[in-house]
């Protein structure tokens, strides 16, 4: 892989890529006036990061779009709060204002988001991710996104996101430590298939969780564990959740309250 910038970049943005290519482990090269094609074909492995004044875009190939940050439905999501609204998630994690609540499955920080959101500022958000690619692009995207709304920004710039294993971090935080702690395991029956999608499942972690990480989650846990995954999953029995809250999007939560 490789990390690039956009033509003619700003000093900041060819310190940030120098910065990634380093961070990654990858050959940072000068863009000039190559193509992204020309890039992807040089990289070796089909891959770049390419840093813009605006975003982080990673290429995997040159046949999808690329991927980058973005909020997406956890802008909707927060929105609704902002007008007193509820939210499945929140209601069934039993989350409140000055909550540590403990990410372990970030992805693209849609539900990080949102847990930031609610918990304020007295709040704490640690947002696992244990692939270093997709955590370095969502973690530069949360420091940088403009929403347009100081509040919902400020939700980002405070989660603190966290390139490490969820098994690994939880076996080292002591007893009764966070509020919550929340999985989101990328779904092993997909949803939605879209070249997107598809670049974001080419670097997420596919590993399904295992019941010692559920039982270092309810150690840690002062009130809630509580798993987002496909309503046909056979995890819920697995892992020892009550299944809750089905609706159209063909999405389930399973909680497990320790308090």
């Amino acid at each position: 892989m490789i990390v690039t910038t956009a033509p003619m970049p700003s000093e900041r943005v060819l310190a940030q890529a120098r910065r990634l290519a380093d961070e990654l482990s990858a050959a940072y090269v000068q863009r000039r006036s190559s193509s992204v094609r020309k890039l992807l074909e040089r990289s070796g492995d089909g891959r770049a990061i390419v840093v813009t004044d605006r975003e982080i875009r990673f290429y995997d190939g040159d046949e999808a779009p690329p991927l980058f940050f973005h909020p997406s439905m956890a802008f909707i999501r927060v929105k609704r709060l902002r007008k007193g609204e509820s939210d499945p998630l929140l209601d069934l994690s039993g989350c409140r204002p000055g909550d540590t609540v403990i990410d372990c499955t970030a992805g693209m920080a849609a539900d990080s988001l949102v847990f930031s959101y609610a918990v304020g500022t007295a709040g704490t958000v640690v947002a696992l991710e244990s692939e270093p690619i997709l955590c370095a692009l969502v973690r530069e995207g949360l420091s940088a996104y403009e929403s347009g709304l100081e509040d919902v920004n400020d939700a980002m710039r405070r989660i603190k996101m966290i390139c490490r294993e969820h098994g690994q971090y939880l076996a080292e935080q002591p007893d009764n430590s966070a509020d919550i702690v929340y999985f989101d395991p990328m779904f092993r029956q997909p949803i939605l298939e879209s070249s997107a999608i598809g670049a974001f499942r080419s670097i997420a972690n596919m590993d399904a969780l295992t019941t010692e990480v559920v039982e270092q989650a309810k150690r840690v846990a002062r009130r809630t564990v509580i798993m987002k995954e496909h309503q046909g999953s056979g995890e819920y029995e697995r892992l020892g959740f009550e299944k809750r809250h089905i609706n159209t999007s063909k999405i389930a939560y399973g909680v497990i309250h320790v308090d």
